[in-house]
């Protein structure tokens, strides 16, 4: 019998991820760990930059209407699916990363960027570059409370990672609620993901790339 595969990210990534792996005839477990929300932003002057990075799709997904301002600047975006979001949002996308922020911000620097605009969440992994020349927060993403009972399916399940700070999160619930590490095996979407939530699991496994398909089909692999 398939194992379980817990999805925490917020919504509505949550919902989508959840259907996918339901689509395969798995069971999801719905449990968001955080919810997103837009936060009060000034944009600064457009003239000052020479591109717009983009390390979540969160940052065109609560921009709001100001972001129209930025739409002059080029977009290099993490991921597929940050990518689309910014299409969405009316701005041009010049290059999508398959990999993790740090490496996009290499790779712009790589193709002469040198005064790039990051707009991103309040706590962001990414802090600060050469080529960042200011960053700007413009959502947030909030831990929600989860009750004990909610943990206990977690015990020999899969669990999805989408991010370092679920994956530290998720650790410490599972420490609190009681449940065995060593019955919990972890699909992370980066390495350095699969890092943030310590040792002492069954197996821990990090994505071929960084995006919920590849994420998906190893919490598939793991599930059986």
């Amino acid at each position: 019998m398939s194992r379980a595969i817990a999805v925490l990210r917020p919504e509505p990534g949550n919902a989508a991820t959840a259907a996918a792996i339901e689509a395969l005839g798995l069971t999801a477990i719905r449990l968001p760990l955080f919810e997103v929300h837009a936060i009060d932003w000034t944009p600064p002057d457009v003239t000052r930059f020479d591109a717009l990075l983009l390390t979540s799709a969160n940052a065109p997904r609560h921009a709001g209407p100001t972001l129209a301002v930025l739409r002059g600047l080029p977009v290099h975006a993490v991921g597929d699916a940050t990518a689309a979001a910014a299409r969405d949002a009316g701005l041009e996308v010049v290059a999508v990363g398959d990999r993790d922020a740090t490496t996009l911000v290499a790779a712009a620097a790589a193709s002469g960027v040198r005064r790039g605009l990051l707009l991103g969440g309040r706590d962001r992994a990414l802090a600060s570059h050469p080529i960042i020349a200011e960053a700007i927060a413009v959502y947030a993403s909030d831990p929600v409370a989860v009750p004990i009972e909610a943990l206990d399916q977690l015990a020999g399940s899969v669990v999805l990672l989408h991010s370092a700070r679920a994956a530290r999160r998720v650790a410490d619930l599972i420490d609190r609620a009681g449940i065995d590490r060593r019955t919990v095996r972890l699909a992370a979407i980066s390495a350095a993901t699969a890092d943030a939530a310590g040792g002492d699991w069954e197996h821990v496994a990090a994505a071929a790339t960084p995006d919920d398909a590849a994420l998906t089909a190893l919490a598939r692999a793991l599930a059986d």
